[in-house]
């Protein structure tokens, strides 16, 4: 079978859509060997993350030859898939082109979340406009819906009226690395080298208001001053990110916590997870929660919100806490 893929994230996005999209290809090139991977993308770069899906020749990358890449990618991409003989289409990230459903070929869309319609004062006015069109146009025209948890199933059945029996329920797999405990060790090299003290709790993801991590700086003063464990913050942010470091300079938590922007790659991911004493992450809402799936891979004990998807992602072993009480 001949198989197209939005591939924009997978070229371009190094964080969540984007890690859906490389390990679902994968896994599909692992599995189904037999069929044709057509990727779709409007721009290419070049990594060690990317560096596959450009030298292995199941996969076969198709660029617009047009300065109009994001009308290419929305509207005349259609011509190209039909050139390709495609059999059928996955918009991997919420989205799929405009008006093929007028051709045979048919098409999936992954649905990651609908979070800029549960809480739309953490997105801009245009960008909640732009969501709604595309996120709308592609679960009324997709021939399937792929929801990445049950939670998102039921926001796309409650916010777009769609029927549910058109909705598949598929969770985000896991980078595959996570599966294989690394060694003390290495472990031990990893922490030496990011410069992390022997106990840490822990924080991963975008540090943004639906993250929650101001509650998490403020739940410090509720403990013994023998559990003030340091937390190490693992994650990009902007406004929100300095407003929660100024928290912790007023609260004079300087010591207690350490912030890590960047990291080489998922392999000190997994040894800093192994390493901690937990993961802290009373996420207000999230389409499934990769970190805290991530964490449980790793042996690591998770405090977790009992809010929109995260029971699904930690299931019986982890900790539920209400994410709006410091207490």
């Amino acid at each position: 079978m001949k198989i197209g893929f939005d591939s924009k994230r997978l070229f371009c996005n190094f964080t969540g859509l984007g890690n859906y999209s490389r390990t679902l290809l994968k896994n599909l090139n692992d599995f189904y060997p037999d069929n044709d991977y057509y990727l779709y993308t409007p721009k290419i770069r070049r990594t060690p993350e990317t560096d596959l899906f450009l030298s292995d020749p199941i996969y076969k990358t198709r660029m617009p030859e047009t300065i109009f890449r994001s009308f290419w990618r929305t509207f005349s991409i259609k011509k190209q898939l039909e050139t390709d003989a495609i059999q059928l289409f996955h918009g991997l990230s919420n989205e799929i082109p405009a008006n093929l459903y007028k051709t045979p070929i048919k098409s999936i869309v992954t649905i990651h979340d609908l979070i800029f319609k549960s809480y739309p004062d953490t997105y801009k006015p245009i960008d909640r406009r732009i969501y709604d069109l595309k996120f709308k146009y592609a679960c009324n025209h997709a021939d399937r819906i792929i929801a990445i948890s049950e939670n998102t199933k039921k926001d796309i059945t409650e916010f777009y009226n769609i029927d549910p029996n058109k909705i598949e329920v598929i969770y985000q797999a896991c980078n595959p690395i996570y599966y294989n405990l690394k060694n003390k060790h290495t472990n031990d090299l990893v922490i030496k080298q990011y410069h992390l003290p022997p106990e840490y709790l822990l924080s991963v993801g975008s540090v943004e208001p639906r993250k929650n991590l101001k509650r998490v700086i403020e739940s410090f003063r509720f403990l013994k001053k023998d559990l003030h464990i340091p937390l190490v913050i693992i994650g990009k942010g902007g406004k929100y990110k300095q407003e929660t470091l100024e928290m912790v300079r007023k609260a004079g938590l300087d010591k207690l916590v350490i912030r890590i922007d960047r990291l080489a790659n998922n392999s000190d991911l997994q040894s800093i997870y192994q390493n901690s004493k937990a993961l802290i992450y009373p996420s207000l809402y999230e389409g499934f929660g990769l970190p805290v799936a991530e964490a449980l891979l790793c042996k690591t004990p998770v405090v977790t919100s009992g809010k929109s998807s995260l029971k699904e992602a930690g299931g019986p072993g982890s900790l539920y806490i209400n994410p709006e009480s410091p207490e």
